[in-house]
C-alpha cells in the first residue's frame, strides 16, 4: 500500500507536468473573445411604435474563439483559428458551430500567409481598417448590401494574403461552390489591395459571389443568405451572381481622422430568380473621429445608399457614438442613430428605414435608435 507522502509527491509530479503542458500551450495556442451587451431603444421597429430590449453584440459581436500558430522554423508557420458567436442574452449560439471563422494555414515571414477554411473576403480584410466600423459601430451601409459589415463570410475558400511592403498589402481568395458537374456554381473569387501609413490609408477590392445554380425554390448558398438580412436587398435573394466594389481612404492629424468609402454592388437576375432587371446600389460613407484622451472616442458619420434599375429608393442615416475605456479590455459605449428611407423597394412597396443591418426595418419611412452598453475582451 503506497504511503500518504508517496501519493502526495506523485499527485504534485502530475500537476507540475500538467502545469508544464498548459504553460507550453499558452505559448502556441489563445482562448480569446469578446462579450458585449447593451440596451437599445428604437421607434419605428417591425411594425411597432418602439423597443426597449438588452441586445447581445452591437458594437461587436459576442464571441469566443481558440487561435494559435507553432513555429516550423526558417521563417515558417503554421496557424489556425475558430471562432463562434453567441448571445450574452440567452446564451444561445448566434452562429452554427465555428461559424465566424474556421480556418488553417502557413504563414512565412517572406512569402506571405495562405490560409484555408471559412473566412473573411478579402475585400473586408483590405477595407475594414479605413471603414468607420473599425472604431465604432452604426455607420456602415443600410441593409449591409455590400457586406461592409463583414456578415457574410466565404465558406471552403482559399486565400493568400502577402507580406506588407513599404505598407501595401495584397489579398486575393477563391471559394469553391463543392457541386457535383458545376465547378463554377457557388464559387466566389475576390482580390484587395491596401496601404498603411503614418497618416494616410487605404483600401480596396472586388468580390464576386455566385449563387449556385438550380430553381427558384432553391436558389440561394449560405454564404449568401448571410448578406440577405433586410427589406432593403430581401428582394434579391435569387440573384445568380452578386458583385461588389468598394474602396475607403483615411488621414489622420493630431487626435482626429477622417475618412470614408464608396461602394458599388449589384444583383444580377437570370431565369431562376424572382427579378428580371439587374438590381444596383450605389453607397457612400462620410465620417470623422475625435479621440481627445487616450480612452476616449468620439465618432460621426453619414451614410447615402441609393438603388437603381429592378427598384429604386434612397437611404439616409447619421449617427453619433461615444466610446470610454475603463481598462485595456472593458470599455463602455453609447450611440444614437436615425435613418431616413424614399423611394420604392424590391418588395413592391414603399421603401423602410433600417438603422444599418441589426434591426427589422421600421414600419415607416424613419427610424430612430439609441443604445448604451458594455464590452468586455478575455
Amino acid at each position: 500500500m503506497k504511503s500518504i507522502g508517496t501519493v502526495f509527491i506523485s499527485s504534485s509530479a502530475v500537476l507540475v507536468g500538467l502545469a508544464s503542458q498548459a504553460s507550453h500551450a499558452q505559448n502556441s495556442v489563445t482562448l480569446y473573445g469578446t462579450i458585449d451587451n447593451s440596451l437599445q431603444y428604437v421607434h419605428n421597429v417591425a411594425g411597432k411604435s418602439y423597443q426597449l430590449s438588452l441586445q447581445s453584440g452591437q458594437l461587436t459581436g459576442s464571441n469566443w474563439g481558440l487561435k494559435g500558430n507553432e513555429d516550423l522554423g526558417g521563417g515558417l508557420s503554421a496557424i489556425f483559428k475558430l471562432e463562434s458567436g453567441f448571445d450574452a442574452n440567452s446564451g444561445a449560439q448566434t452562429s452554427s458551430g465555428f461559424g465566424r471563422s474556421a480556418y488553417v494555414g502557413l504563414r512565412s515571414e517572406t512569402l506571405g500567409t495562405l490560409t484555408l477554411g471559412r473566412q473573411y473576403d478579402p475585400l473586408f480584410y483590405m477595407t475594414y481598417a479605413v471603414q468607420p466600423n473599425a472604431y465604432l459601430y452604426y455607420f456602415t451601409t443600410p441593409g449591409n448590401v455590400d457586406n461592409s459589415d463583414g456578415l457574410m463570410r466565404l465558406s471552403s475558400s482559399v486565400q493568400y494574403a502577402s507580406p506588407a511592403y513599404h505598407g501595401f498589402q495584397v489579398r486575393a481568395s477563391y471559394a469553391l461552390g463543392g457541386v457535383a458537374g458545376s465547378v463554377g456554381s457557388g464559387q466566389s473569387y475576390g482580390v484587395g489591395l491596401s496601404y498603411s501609413g503614418s497618416v494616410w490609408n487605404f483600401g480596396g477590392g472586388y468580390l464576386h459571389v455566385d449563387n449556385g445554380n438550380g430553381s427558384t425554390a432553391t436558389r440561394g448558398t449560405a454564404d449568401v443568405k448571410d448578406l440577405i438580412i433586410s427589406p432593403v436587398n430581401s428582394a434579391y435573394a435569387t440573384a445568380s451572381k452578386i458583385n461588389i466594389a468598394r474602396a475607403g481612404a483615411s488621414f489622420s492629424i493630431d487626435s482626429f481622422t477622417f475618412g470614408g468609402y464608396y461602394s458599388y454592388t449589384e444583383y444580377l437576375a437570370d431565369a431562376a430568380s424572382t427579378f428580371r432587371q439587374a438590381e444596383r446600389y450605389n453607397d457612400g460613407n462620410l465620417y470623422a473621429v475625435w479621440q481627445p484622451t487616450p480612452a476616449t472616442t468620439l465618432e460621426i458619420g453619414y451614410n447615402l445608399l441609393k438603388s437603381h434599375g429592378d427598384s429604386s429608393a434612397t437611404y439616409h442615416q447619421v449617427s453619433l457614438a461615444g466610446d470610454y475605456a475603463l481598462s485595456k479590455r472593458t470599455d463602455v459605449y453609447a450611440s444614437v442613430s436615425y435613418a431616413h428611407a424614399s423611394g420604392q423597394d424590391g418588395n413592391g412597396g414603399d421603401a423602410r428605414a433600417v438603422v444599418a443591418d441589426s434591426y427589422a426595418a421600421a414600419g415607416s419611412k424613419s427610424q430612430e435608435f439609441a443604445m448604451i452598453g458594455i464590452r468586455h475582451r478575455f
